[in-house]
């Protein structure tokens, strides 16, 4: 394939083959169970499952990016992928899904239980590799992105279904769930190279911001995605998730349509055409679009922390990292 028309991503990928190649072959190593073979089998479905190893991409690139040449960075990529990993095994359950990346989810093949379990053998397994690093900083961070995640999970089901949710609170939500591992993920990567405290600041901004947009537009996706981007229209919508275009529709919103998101979200009385409805209300108040710009800007913030950065081909390749999340809505 032509370098010129990779995705930035792939170019990531291109570039930190080596690197990846040692990262999964650690994950392999350490998903074993001697005593309880069903963690390397419900861990290697969805490890298997083709996501794009994404977060640890971006560990190993901050750690190069910053000049490293040890060993640590491989073991922080794949504690980062065991975080994430564990995340989606947990989030599973408490969302009853059905299907991940297309394929059905582990607690539909196994159970609850294994799912939760696994998730937390896998949690226990990534604080082991971060200890081998023997670097209490990159424990604190790690271990600090855990909670956070676990944070921004129970915000989320505590805001989920409120009409009052705010977008001051939906950020702290996707904050938590998902820009705290990108900006630890890029956080420790400088860490572990001995990078100035200005560019691991740089780091965690970039890491945050770029987590805050790919957010933002995952959930834009689910009212305009098509099944190229991975996404069914309407989930969100129909497991009443109170998502950025939602909450800025629902703050513009005219007494009849207030009325359609209290039926449709606070109560779950969904019918036939109600999505549609419900993308229509979002238009006329252009909500999408203003969604969209909010992404756009943290993309921006994102794009502006990396020019602390020696120059580099890994920056840019970030700088278009950050780009190509937004062009999927474009």
């Amino acid at each position: 394939m032509d370098r010129d028309v990779l995705k930035p991503q792939d170019r990531l990928a291109e570039w930190l083959a080596a690197d990846m190649s040692a990262v999964n072959t650690l994950i392999r190593t350490r998903m074993a169970s001697d005593h309880a073979p069903r963690i390397p089998e419900v861990t290697a479905h969805l490890v298997d499952a083709g996501g794009k190893r994404l977060r640890p991409m971006l560990t190993l690139a901050a750690a190069r990016l910053c000049g490293y040449e040890g060993p640590y960075h491989v073991h922080l990529a794949a504690t980062v992928e065991f975080i994430h990993t564990a995340t989606l095994l947990h989030d599973d359950v408490v969302d009853e899904s059905a299907q991940r990346r297309g394929r059905p989810t582990a607690n539909l093949l196994w159970d609850n239980k294994s799912s939760v379990l696994v998730g937390d053998y896998l949690l226990s397994r990534s604080f082991q590799l971060m200890v081998e690093t023997g670097s209490l900083r990159v424990l604190d961070i790690l271990a600090n992105a855990s909670a956070t995640i676990a944070e921004g999970e129970v915000l989320q089901l505590t805001a989920a279904q409120d009409l009052a949710t705010t977008e001051a609170t939906y950020l702290q939500v996707i904050r938590g769930k998902t820009a705290a591992l990108f900006s630890a993920a890029t956080e420790v990567g400088g860490v572990i190279a001995g990078a100035s405290e200005d560019q691991v600041a740089a780091l965690f901004a970039y890491g945050d911001a770029l987590g805050i947009a790919f957010q933002i537009v995952d959930d834009l996706l689910d009212y305009g995605g098509t099944e190229a981007t991975g996404k069914n229209l309407g989930d969100d919508f129909r497991e009443r998730k109170l998502t950025l275009p939602v909450i800025k529709a629902v703050a513009l919103a005219d007494a009849e349509e207030r009325a359609f998101w209290q039926r449709t979200i606070a109560k779950g009385k969904q019918q036939e055409g109600d999505l549609e409805q419900a993308m229509a209300i979002m238009a006329r108040h252009g909500a999408m679009e203003a969604a969209r710009q909010d992404a756009l800007d943290w993309v921006a913030k994102a794009k502006t922390a990396l020019e602390v950065l020696p120059e580099h081909p890994l920056r840019d390749m970030l700088t278009g990292l950050a780009d190509y999340v937004v062009s999927r809505i474009n």
